[in-house]
């Protein structure tokens, strides 16, 4: 398992110290799976200033259709041959088609009635429940033999920083014949580890990343939690890869708990850096795709400037797809290891 990095100086003539000359240092990390490269540089404090949530938040409820004085009024249906009721629930979490689907099966399911919840509060049975409902989906989807029902993808964007529209917590639930682009190379790269070292390359980097401890975070239940060697955020990523698990079907409740759990661990560890946005994705493979391991990505999201709304993803990585970290993991991992040091 490579490891690989290459460091970099840029030297300038400081005008705050008279032109002397200043030595600036930052660092190309490659992925170990996939080569892509991550930037270490700018190296900013990891500190942001929160906005009032009261006005930040006030009045969306109005107009908000996943509300529950409008969600079972205002959202679509599924056609009955995919669903037979339209909707699905669990308690006061629906499931129902998203308006905008990113493919010919595309939902969404909340989080539950209430429209604000501030992210060190959102509690763990809550974030299960939400992806039970989206693996009830994608079983129902299996049922029925549908020819999509190849990667059961759940995404979430929390908070507008993160590119979400709403402020009710949803989750983003489909499922798809076409692998996103990423998630694709990750597969045909796990596919080549195999073939040519015989070993399933995420079981290869959970010992490798264990051993090492210097990005290690914590198991829970058959979950190993790492802060991410190639980070795609600007404030680092957490990595939680599943021990003999290859696709979404393969979860089971307790599972669920415990994703829960290491999320909820992850945003009060952001949260204490001003951070209240995030993007979480999950990257499964396809049934019996041995040569892979589910994984999750916590990716933490805010702004270059607030006062402006500058958005933490730029050209760099908007065009070039190359990602940009304002501080080495190692460090990062420092400060998040005490939230999942507690259990």
């Amino acid at each position: 398992m490579k490891f690989e990095s290459f460091s970099r100086e840029t030297v300038i003539l400081d005008p705050s110290k008279e032109m002397a000359r200043k030595v600036i240092p930052s660092e190309i990390r490659l992925d170990p799976l996939t080569g892509r490269t991550a930037r270490i540089c700018h190296f900013m404090a990891l500190k942001w200033e929160k906005p009032d949530f009261d006005r930040l938040v006030a009045g969306t409820e109005k107009w908000c259709p996943f509300c529950p004085d409008k969600v079972l009024e205002v959202t679509p249906c599924f056609p009955q041959d995919i669903i037979a009721e339209g909707r699905m629930q669990l308690d006061d979490k629906v499931l129902f088609p998203n308006i905008a689907p990113y493919d010919s099966l595309g939902a969404v399911a909340t989080l539950g009635s209430i429209h604000y919840i501030p992210m060190t509060q959102i509690e763990p049975r809550r974030i299960a429940d939400s992806f039970a409902l989206a693996l009830k989906f994608f079983r129902r989807l299996d049922e029925i033999d549908h020819p999509e029902s190849v990667y059961h993808l759940i995404n979430w964007n929390y908070m507008p920083a993160s590119g979400s529209s709403l402020i009710h917590p949803h989750l983003q639930v489909f499922a798809s014949a076409f692998a996103p682009n990423l998630m694709r190379e990750e597969l045909a790269a796990a596919r080549k580890y195999m073939e040519t070292n015989g070993t399933n390359y995420w079981d290869d980097y959970s010992a490798a990343e264990i051993e090492n401890g210097e990005r290690y975070l914590s198991r829970i239940g058959r979950i190993n939690w790492f802060s991410a060697y190639a980070p795609m955020g600007v404030a680092g990523d957490i990595l939680a890869v599943f021990e003999d698990v290859c696709s979404t079907r393969e979860l089971t409740e307790a599972d669920l708990l415990d994703i829960a759990d290491g999320l909820v661990r992850a945003m009060r560890a952001y949260d204490k850096m001003g951070i209240y946005n995030f993007n979480m994705n999950l990257f499964p493979g396809a049934r019996e795709d041995n040569f892979t391991r589910l994984h999750l990505v916590f990716s933490p999201r805010t702004f270059f400037n607030q006062a402006l709304g500058t958005p933490d993803i730029g050209a760099l990585r908007n065009l070039y797809n190359e990602s940009l970290c304002m501080s080495f993991p190692e460090d990062i991992n420092q400060t998040l290891k005490p939230f999942y040091q507690d259990k």
